[in-house]
C-alpha cells in the first residue's frame, strides 16, 4: 500500500530517543502485518536541536510539522540546557510547535488499567475503574500572555511578571471541544477556574456557560474552583468524567491525574487544532512524561506513554480505530501478565527494561492480528 499518511517523528531528548524506538518498531509491525505504510520524516527539537541547529524548534521543524498529517513527539529538556537564557530553553519548542499549528486542545485521559490498580497511591476501590479525559487549553493563558518577564525595579530588586491572558474566542473554541467529548461520553462535564479571585476565571466560567446553555444542553456541566478540584481528584476522582480547564490549570490537574494511575510513564496525550474546510486538523501526540534525564540512556524507561500516543494518533488523526485498540489491547495484556518497567512495578510483577516490552507488546499484537 502506498504510504499517504504524513508523519513527523520528533524524539526530542533524554528518554525521548528510547521510546520512540519502540514505536518505530510497531510501525514496521503494522506495513508487514497490517499492510498500512506512513511517510515518515523525522526531524529536531528541544536539546537536541539546539545542539544541532541552535534553536530549540528550528523553522524546518515548524515547516515539516505543518504539511505533516500529524506529530508524534517525544520529551524535551535536561540538566545539560538548565544554564541557558530563558529564550533558549529547550522546552520552548513544544510551547512553540503547538502555538504555529494552532494546537489548542489538550486532551490528557487518566485511565487506570485493571492490571495496575494496585500501582496507584490511592486505595484500589478509589481507582478501579477509573476513567478520565482532562482537556487543558494550550495556547493561551499564562504560559504565553503578555507582558512578562523578570525586570530590575528602582530599588535594585528583581520582579517576575507573567499574565493569565484569555479571549471569549480562545475559550469558547476549547468548551466546545470538551463539550463535544462529554456528548460522546457519560454527557458531564466539569469547567475548572478561580472564578472568585481572578477576573479571567469570571470570563472563563461565564463563557464555558454560554456555550453550553446555547450549544450543548443535553451535557450536564458543572463548575469547580481549581484547588477544590485537585481535593476532589485525590478524594473521590471517579465523580469526573470531562474536565476542562485553562493552560496553568489544566497543566496541574492533568499531572495529578497521572499520579492517580500510578505512573507517568503510562499516560499519552493528544494537542489538537481546528479542522479546516475538509476536516483535516493539525495534530501533535506525546507521552504526558517528561524526558526523565535520570534514567536516559539506561534502558529502563517506560514505553507505554509513547505507544498509547501513538495509538491516539492513529484514532483521532487517521480514523483508524481497530489499530489503536489493538495497541491498547497488547498494552494491557502484556501488563496483565506480569512484565513491568520499574516505574509500575508490583507484587509478583516481573521487571523488565524498554525493548524488552517493546518486545511483549510485539508478541501480543502479533496474536491480536492472527
Amino acid at each position: 500500500m502506498s504510504a499517504n499518511k504524513k508523519l513527523l517523528v520528533l524524539p526530542g531528548d533524554g528518554i525521548g530517543p528510547e521510546v520512540m524506538r519502540e514505536v518505530r518498531r510497531v510501525i514496521e509491525w503494522m506495513d508487514r502485518r497490517r499492510h498500512v505504510s506512513f511517510a515518515l520524516e523525522e526531524g529536531l527539537v528541544g536539546g537536541a536541536a539546539l545542539d544541532a541547529e541552535g534553536s530549540p524548534c528550528p523553522d524546518a521543524t515548524v515547516e515539516r510539522a505543518l504539511n505533516a498529517d500529524a506529530v508524534l513527539f517525544g520529551s524535551v529538556g535536561g540538566p545539560k540546557w538548565d544554564g541557558l537564557p530563558f529564550e533558549k530553553r529547550p522546552e520552548l519548542g513544544i510551547l512553540r510547535l503547538r502555538k504555529e499549528l494552532g494546537l489548542f486542545a489538550n486532551l490528557r485521559p487518566a485511565l487506570v488499567l485493571e492490571p495496575l490498580v494496585d500501582a496507584s497511591s490511592l486505595k484500589p476501590d478509589v481507582v478501579r475503574g477509573l476513567d478520565l479525559m482532562i482537556v487543558r487549553e494550550s495556547t493561551g493563558g499564562i504560559y504565553f500572555g503578555e507582558p512578562r518577564g523578570v525586570e530590575t525595579l528602582p530599588n535594585g530588586k528583581r520582579r517576575g511578571i507573567d499574565t493569565e491572558v484569555y479571549t471569549e474566542d480562545e475559550i469558547a473554541r476549547v468548551a466546545r471541544v470538551a463539550f463535544d467529548l462529554a456528548r460522546k461520553r457519560t454527557g458531564k462535564m466539569t469547567s475548572v477556574e478561580k472564578a472568585n479571585v481572578m477576573q479571567s476565571g469570571r470570563l472563563w466560567r461565564a463563557v464555558v456557560s454560554e456555550v453550553g446553555k446555547s450549544e450543548y444542553p443535553d451535557v450536564e456541566l458543572s463548575h469547580m474552583y481549581a484547588d477544590n478540584c485537585a481535593m476532589q481528584l485525590c478524594s473521590r476522582p471517579k465523580q469526573f468524567d470531562v474536565i476542562v480547564a485553562s493552560n496553568l490549570f489544566g497543566d496541574l490537574l492533568s499531572d495529578l491525574a497521572a499520579a492517580l494511575t500510578g505512573s507517568l510513564g503510562m499516560l499519552p496525550s493528544a494537542t489538537l487544532g481546528a479542522p479546516d474546510s475538509s476536516g483535516r486538523r493539525h495534530a501533535l501526540y506525546e507521552p504526558v512524561h517528561g524526558s526523565a534525564p535520570d534514567i536516559a540512556g539506561k534502558g529502563i524507561a517506560n514505553p507505554c506513554a509513547q505507544l498509547l500516543s501513538f495509538a491516539m494518533l492513529l484514532r483521532w488523526s487517521f480514523g483508524m480505530e481497530e489499530d489503536a485498540a489493538m495497541i491498547e489491547q497488547a498494552v494491557e495484556k502484556v501488563l496483565a501478565g506480569g512484565l513491568r518497567t520499574a516505574d509500575i512495578m508490583g507484587h509478583g510483577t516481573a521487571r523488565v527494561g524498554t525493548s524488552v516490552m517493546g518486545d511483549a507488546v510485539l508478541r501480543e499484537l502479533d496474536k491480536l492480528a492472527a
